[in-house]
């Protein structure tokens, strides 16, 4: 077989995430994730995808899928992502993931998909009643990441076997096909810390979309007087607040509120204990209000205002798909070249 390498220079870096239009978009999202794509457009190239295509691999009411698509769209234009700038679209507006996420399914093995720990956790004791394209879940975040050639994925903890297997798949393509360095191994993407955001109602139990209480979680669209009053009925125990970093990882409620102020301030955990400890917590919860108001409140407003009228967002999403599609339709005619299909 021919080898195709041809010195290609390395790759200019680009950043490829995304976010599931499930609904109820929190401030863990926003802490964990959307925040930290703002900062990485200073930066990188971005792609910043609605991930429509994955929401399906369980049921989803149409009419709901497209206005919860609209509702992260309006989440990143409110949290200050430039569209302008960056690219921000629907995955199905992108024929490339679709197509290449097949290919990916002839490359990868079944036994690396049976080893994935987010299916088993998905599908639980249900798995022989789980759809094929959750099983199949990850070729198609690989194909997400590989079809525009990105060199940086943003990750989580629960994201890093996700981006170990697209690693796999891209090399197994270049091995299977003698095509050296034609997909890059994407690196992932640490920013410091993670903040992980836990429930208002349990400090063990992570702020959850699917909680049943929303007063377990801050929602991105909650205006100011909900976000200060959830923060009001927010689980503490007895005591005044820790004293010392030591003390808080005993004290889970403390820790999580500690954290949220420590995340919102863009201070660590240990400047925060230092200016609160020995405090109560009512006077604590007063500041924390305040300070969550002030920075999550025009979020909302933002976001309110983009869907009372959404055409604004329609037309981000068309635009942001016909640039991609730009930087992935001659990817996948190489694929295509590469792989032996007649065009």
């Amino acid at each position: 077989m021919e080898n195709k390498s041809n010195n290609r220079p390395a790759p200019a870096p680009r950043v490829f995430s995304g976010v599931q239009p499930t609904g109820n978009l929190h401030l863990g999202n926003y802490l964990g994730a959307i925040r930290n794509f703002v900062t990485l457009q200073e930066t990188y190239d971005c792609l910043y995808c609605v991930v429509d295509l994955h929401a399906i691999t369980v049921w989803q009411e149409p009419s709901v899928l497209a206005r919860h698509t609209r509702e992260v769209t309006a989440a990143f234009l409110a949290c200050g992502i430039d569209p302008k700038t960056q690219i921000i679209f629907n995955q199905s507006a992108v024929p490339a993931h679709a197509e290449l996420a097949w290919v990916f399914n002839c490359v990868a093995r079944m036994g690396w998909l049976g080893r994935m720990t987010q299916f088993k956790d998905k599908a639980g004791k249900h798995q022989q009643n789980a759809s094929v394209g959750l099983f199949a879940y990850p070729n198609l975040m690989a194909a997400d990441i590989l079809a525009y050639k990105s060199t940086h994925v943003p990750v989580g903890e629960d994201q890093k076997q996700h981006l170990e297997l697209c690693r796999d798949i891209a090399q197994k393509f270049n091995n299977d096909f003698d095509a050296p360095d034609f997909f890059p191994l994407p690196e992932p993407l640490i920013q410091g810390p993670a903040t992980r955001v836990m429930s208002l109602r349990d400090g063990a139990v992570k702020m959850s979309k699917s909680d049943k209480s929303d007063n377990a979680r801050i929602n991105l669209n909650d205006n100011a007087d909900l976000i200060a009053k959830k923060i009001r009925k927010a689980k503490t125990d007895p005591r005044p607040l820790p004293e010392s970093e030591e003390e808080a990882t005993t004290r889970p409620e403390a820790d999580n509120l500690i954290g949220i102020y420590a995340a919102l301030a863009r201070q660590s955990r240990g400047d925060v204990i230092q200016q609160f400890a020995g405090r109560s917590f009512a006077a604590f919860k007063n500041e924390l209000s305040d300070l969550a108001v002030a920075v999550l409140a025009p979020i909302g407003e933002e976001m309110s205002r983009l869907m009372a009228a959404p055409d604004h967002v329609d037309d981000v999403l068309r635009d942001g798909a016909l640039r991609a599609a730009a930087i992935a339709t001659p990817i996948m005619d190489d694929v295509k070249r590469i792989i032996g299909f007649v065009r």
